[in-house]
């Protein structure tokens, strides 16, 4: 199914209703004692047709591309605010990945990741890890260029880096990482916050969400907060 959006939502609003959490609930108690020989009129009840697991496919495949989108528009709007004078960009990468390039961007006087994403607390584990992998690459890397990490809202990734966790668990779902991490530290580092204090001149971290309002809207009150509530 490749049908226009405003279908797909319109076919998926009638399925979840007003609360998706709501409306299984009363699925799951109208469901007891249902036959096969009901379950037809049952489905067409609950308006579980199969063009709308049809427009629930769609709808999940749209959501990778926005992701992307998100990246690479992110990327280009930040680009006027970050720019010196005279600075010129060499390439940027605005695809999933780095797509066999180093860094997301490189111009004749930096190099750079970016990373909008909405930290919402708690453990925040694979969010975690892909920032001290961009943190290490972007510190590890020989270039004499500065070197920047451009987040959404400095204050989540700066309370990861100055913490605890081990980097045994950091690193343990990336094996090419974790063997140029070990390679050339072995023991030396046990936790972020030891890596972080030896290196932290080294990347500069950066919030972009001034110049990104459309993504960081309610950021500032979640990270009050947070910090209201301990």
């Amino acid at each position: 199914m490749k049908a226009d959006p405003a279908e797909i939502i319109r076919l998926l609003s009638k399925f979840t209703g007003p609360d998706l959490t709501h409306t299984l609930g009363q699925i799951e108690g109208a469901v007891r004692g249902v036959s096969a020989d009901d379950c037809d009129a049952f489905l067409e009840g609950a308006g579980a047709g199969r063009e709308v697991l049809a427009a629930a496919g769609e709808m999940k495949r749209l959501a990778g591309q926005i992701n992307v989108t998100i990246h690479a528009l992110g990327i280009l709007l930040c680009l006027p605010h970050i720019l010196d004078p005279g600075e010129k960009v060499e390439y940027v990468s605005l695809g999933a990945g780095n797509t066999g390039r180093e860094f997301d961007l490189e111009t004749n006087l930096r190099v750079a990741e970016f990373k909008f994403i909405r930290w919402r607390g708690g453990a925040e584990t694979i969010r975690q890890n892909s920032i001290f992998k961009d943190y290490v690459l972007l510190a590890e890397s020989p270039t004499p260029k500065r070197k920047y990490l451009y987040v959404l809202g400095t204050h989540h990734a700066l309370k990861f880096l100055h913490g605890g966790r081990a980097l045994s668990s950091v690193l343990s779902r990336n094996d090419k990482l974790q063997k140029m991490f070990f390679d050339r530290f072995g023991d030396r580092f046990r936790t972020v916050r030891e890596y972080y204090a030896a290196h932290a001149g080294v990347v500069r971290i950066e919030d972009v969400s001034p110049w990104l309002s459309e993504l960081a809207e309610d950021l500032l009150d979640e990270t009050l907060l947070e910090e209201a509530t301990g």
